[in-house]
């Protein structure tokens, strides 16, 4: 029996220290083209300096639909959690004269220094409400935002590029993936926005916006990725699964989860 026992404690032991080697050797996450990022749950968090009011983005469990939804609809995409957000603004019956808030979840290490051109596939699901609707119209939505080093020029060394979601398909319930290469409109801000033509006024496709910078030998740089909400209406929902390239960034209660996809 003890010999039998120190065969098993051995094998145990074996297949830890191979895991731990494995994980060594593989890379992490990472979205333009290399895979040399590991992933830090510790990474992600309120991007203070992008942060106005006292809104909400909260990691938690849920949502798990409305009363009335039921199946996949019902429950977040990846897991039980999702990031939830809470934004005041301009809400019906809201005086002009307060704070509009704003607030930004992501990621200032992990992705500095990446090319923004090495992404090919981006977007998340969210949970969209009637009340949302209500605040701001359909596309009343959250936002993929990219803090990047444009490098149109010699000066111009920041902007932000902002994805504007298209209407969610459902409300009430969680969304399908809202693939942020096909549907919505980006826009840079600053003089890159100017430059490209992809202003807040003139949203351009995700084609367009690439072409605005290749068409130029422009090597835009990332310096940090968010989801985020506001300056405009209120908004109180969810999102979950932000997908850059092959992976997922799986928001739950107890972190951010990275899964690989394809």
């Amino acid at each position: 029996m003890k010999a039998r026992l120190g065969v098993r404690r051995g094998t145990v032991l074996v297949a830890a220290l191979l895991a731990a080697l494995i994980a060594a050797i593989l890379p992490g996450p990472a979205f333009a083209g290399t895979d040399d990022n590991q992933p830090r749950p510790d990474h992600w968090g309120v991007i203070t300096r992008n942060t106005i009011g006292s809104p909400v983005a909260e990691l938690r469990n849920g949502p798990f639909g409305s009363f009335d939804v039921t199946g996949t609809a019902a429950r977040p995409p990846y897991g039980r959690g999702s990031l939830g957000i809470e934004v005041g603004g301009n809400a019906p019956g809201v005086p002009a004269s307060t704070v509009i808030e704003k607030v930004d979840f992501g990621n200032e290490v992990d992705f500095f220094g990446k090319s923004l051109l090495g992404l090919r596939r981006i977007g998340f699901h969210v949970f969209q409400t009637g009340e949302n609707v209500g605040y701001g119209g359909p596309r009343n939505m959250p936002n993929i935002r990219f803090e990047i080093d444009p490098n149109l020029n010699a000066t111009d060394d920041y902007s932000t590029l902002v994805w504007l979601p298209g209407a969610s398909p459902v409300t009430n319930a969680w969304s399908p993936f809202l693939d942020a290469t096909r549907t919505g409109g980006w826009f840079l801000t600053g003089s890159a926005g100017t430059v490209t033509g992809c202003a807040l006024a003139s949203p351009c496709t995700f084609a367009a916006l690439r072409a605005a910078f290749t068409t130029r030998n422009a090597r835009p740089t990332v310096y940090s990725v968010s989801v985020g909400k506001g300056r405009d209406f209120m908004w109180i929902g969810a999102v979950d699964g932000l997908r850059l390239n092959d992976w997922v960034y799986d928001f739950e209660r107890d972190g951010v989860k990275v899964r690989r996809v394809r």
